[in-house]
């Protein structure tokens, strides 16, 4: 087999990952006016196993290398015997491809260790899986420094990575704005991302939390109001959910820790379900609070909640009985 490897297969649901590990092979190819003359890109769907053989094998046109990529070609293949037949035709022409041939399976799901296009590209090729990490803090950091040269503090970064979960692209498109709004002037900060990203009617309902907290209700109250007005296609379901959901993790975390658990963002995380960075902010939240009146808290919602859905009462007007209620304890 040649030093360079003749055929890659790229798997795995990190889609930007995968297109920039295709994208250096077609860099790969040179930037003259023959490099796209040498490389084919199809669907698994639209070409047979025969025609991605006959053009991989195909002597390059004034270049050294042919570059043949084919996206979902394994799923596809998989769906039936016959398709089955076809793709062990093409593990077998792996080990024999020639030395300029440069053929790039992509699956966008990853696949299984035992199957034997994964052990054919693992031993005659290169194999990678791409997969998003549950946790794209780290990513979002990285991603800030090495592709846009700009800078996000870490805070910042685990509350986009909470809004976000796995969705990178959404991941990227948001730190782009966040970046092109700082313009090079600052890091980003966490009230950035507040300001200008789906986190903020999380971020409201956080710091109305706090001043019922404190039993400061003129701030609760203006919180409120700001959190309606920005989002005026919703009459308040959203925003009430978003406090029932709040009050029921504050329970959790506060019941956790009363009765020992661990304080360690990850663990408290495991036992609320959601990720590592709102899990620290509702601890230390839940401190503010005893189970007892977290408990008659949460009774209180519920009961608004049952009002609200029969038509009993407004959306709105549930809202503002309930920070009324709260702040005055």
């Amino acid at each position: 087999m040649a030093d360079t490897p003749t055929f890659y297969l790229f798997h795995g649901n990190d889609d930007m990952a995968i297109e920039a590990a295709v994208k250096k092979l077609r860099a790969s190819m040179g930037d003259d006016a023959n490099a796209d003359m040498n490389i084919n890109d199809y669907q698994g769907e639209e070409v047979t196993v025969a025609k991605v053989l006959n053009d991989v094998k195909s002597f390059p046109f004034l270049a050294d290398k042919r570059l043949v990529i084919v996206k979902g070609f394994v799923a596809f293949l998989m769906r039936t015997n016959h398709g089955k037949q076809q793709l062990d035709t093409l593990i077998e022409a792996i080990p024999n491809l020639p030395v300029h041939a440069r053929l790039v399976l992509v699956e966008r799901e990853k696949l299984r260790s035992n199957l034997k296009i994964v052990t054919a590209a693992q031993k005659q090729g290169f194999c990678r899986e791409y997969s998003v990490p549950k946790d794209a803090t780290g990513w979002i950091l990285n991603r800030a420094e090495t592709e846009y040269d700009a800078k996000i503090e870490p805070q910042a970064a685990a509350a986009l990575a909470s809004v976000i979960g796995t969705d990178l692209r959404a991941a990227d498109n948001e730190l782009v704005k966040l970046i092109t709004y700082v313009d090079g002037e600052r890091a980003v900060t966490e009230k950035d991302v507040a300001m200008l990203t789906a986190y903020v009617a999380d971020a409201n309902v956080f710091d109305m939390v706090d001043a019922l907290a404190t039993g400061n209700g003129t701030v609760a109250l203006s919180l409120l109001t700001q959190s309606l007005e920005q989002d005026p296609t919703d009459p308040g379901f959203r925003l009430f959910s978003l406090i029932a959901r709040q009050f029921r993790l504050l329970l959790l975390a506060r019941e956790h820790l009363d009765n020992g658990g661990s304080s360690n963002n990850n663990a408290i995380a495991k036992v609320l379900g959601i990720h590592p960075y709102p899990a620290g902010k509702v601890a230390t939240q839940s401190r503010r609070f005893t189970v007892p009146q977290l408990e008659k808290i949460y009774r209180r919602v519920q009961q608004y909640d049952v009002e609200m859905k029969t038509g009993r009462i407004k959306p709105r007007l549930a809202l503002e009985l309930l920070v009324a209620s709260l702040s005055k304890g």
